[in-house]
């Protein structure tokens, strides 16, 4: 059993695991340090305590309930639906990414999809797709996104089948379910992953994802549990387009198998939808083109000049945070880790410097231009093609050109 440890014998009651946890993880009561259920195991109490009377024991792999390593297979994707009832487009960038893992790892495929009767059906769809396997159910109980629900069938799933990683779209849904789904089958969870990769011997799902306010990029391991899951952004992975194909026209790929999978017949929602209002205006991650503005650009005033470019191009506006924080343009704009991660066909990138937190939400694009006065701008180490310059005198410059085609 995992957890905080204390020698009663060599406890002295100094306090100064108490002082050194931010949490309120330990507190020392009648000179005998005690943990409380908000510890993290961080180790900050370790580390500070002078007699060496608190440790950490951990579980080693393998120990514990369902924690038997080597009987772990496959990676799942969670696929998800729109209201209309077809697959997000982050399902496919998932399913293109999950397929060069399993090469490396040697391991399948598996798409999960529960969808309801009312819309047409995507099992097939999703077996085209490349996954040798989509586990699919038919259920009314599955009309609404309700994530305790979905909960319950993908656990039982899972707690059978024994999956080795599990991908979710980050989704306001998937960032509901994937937590649930890892307290229930007591596993870890890292969300809003940029990057995956796979140790082909060991199967450790390498996660990587911007931390410390996008300052660095730490890489996650769950070395002792599974499944091993992940939330990816829409728009973080491209989709190959084999991959995005409809059913029968993906001639180079062999359709998977589908396997119904009822959801058990004690589940019932606990939540009564009464009725949905729609969300207007769309969302720039699904964009094929897009302008991005920074503070390059100068000021406020200059934005109808980027939006008649985006306008010329058949593109979407979009910016970086401080614009948004300076209220020049609203939230839905906004490009980047706290913002919408897009993997538009072309992007052109204006005054924008390319700090890590913005990188990490392009990194999906086919084609960047980025044009920027600063030589060494870190927007040029990923741009395709670089224009060094003044951004309103490049951009006044493309306008006329642009204009004279027309």
């Amino acid at each position: 059993m995992s957890g905080l440890m204390v020698d009663a014998a060599r406890c002295v009651g100094c306090k100064r695991c108490e002082r050194a946890c931010a949490f309120g993880g330990i507190v020392v009561e009648g000179r005998l340090a005690r943990p409380t259920d908000a510890c993290t195991l961080c180790g900050g109490c370790v580390e500070a305590c002078p007699v060496d009377a608190i440790s950490i024991e951990r579980d080693e792999a393998g120990e514990g309930p369902g924690r038997d390593l080597s009987a772990c297979r496959d990676i799942w994707v969670i696929a998800q639906v729109d209201a209309e009832g077809a697959l997000l487009p982050v399902v496919f960038e998932l399913v293109g990414k999950a397929l060069e893992l399993a090469k490396v790892r040697g391991c399948q495929v598996v798409a999960v999809l529960g969808e309801a009767g009312r819309a047409p059906r995507q099992a097939e769809r999703l077996a085209a797709t490349g996954v040798a396997e989509v586990i699919h159910t038919v259920d009314e109980r599955l009309a609404y996104a309700d994530a305790e629900v979905f909960a319950q069938w993908i656990c039982a799933l899972a707690e059978e089948r024994r999956p080795e990683a599990m991908l979710f779209g980050a989704t306001a849904f998937g960032r509901e379910l994937a937590p649930r789904v890892a307290v229930r089958l007591q596993t870890g969870l890292t969300a809003d992953c940029t990057a995956l990769d796979i140790d082909a011997k060991t199967g450790a799902l390498l996660q990587t994802r911007p931390a410390f306010g996008g300052n660095l990029m730490a890489t996650i391991e769950c070395p002792a549990h599974r499944p091993q899951m992940a939330t990816v952004r829409p728009g973080v992975f491209a989709a190959p387009e084999r991959v995005t194909a409809g059913a029968g026209t993906c001639v180079d790929l062999a359709a998977g198998i589908i396997t119904q999978a009822p959801l058990a017949p004690e589940v019932a929602p606990r939540v009564a939808v009464l009725g949905i209002e729609p969300v207007t205006g769309g969302s720039i991650a699904q964009a094929e083109r897009l302008v991005v503005v920074g503070r390059g650009i100068g000021s406020k005033k200059n934005l109808p000049l980027m939006e008649r470019l985006a306008e010329l191009l058949h593109a979407e506006l979009g910016c970086t945070r401080p614009l948004v924080e300076a209220g020049w343009l609203d939230y839905a704009h906004q490009v980047g880790q706290t913002g919408a991660a897009v993997a538009p066909k072309l992007l052109v990138s204006i005054g924008v410097s390319g700090a890590i937190q913005h990188l990490a939400g392009i990194g999906g694009a086919e084609t960047v231009v980025a044009i920027n006065e600063d030589a060494a701008a870190p927007i040029f180490g990923v741009a395709d093609y670089a224009v060094v310059g003044d951004a309103i005198e490049v951009v006044t410059e493309l306008i006329a050109q642009l204009e004279a085609r027309d």
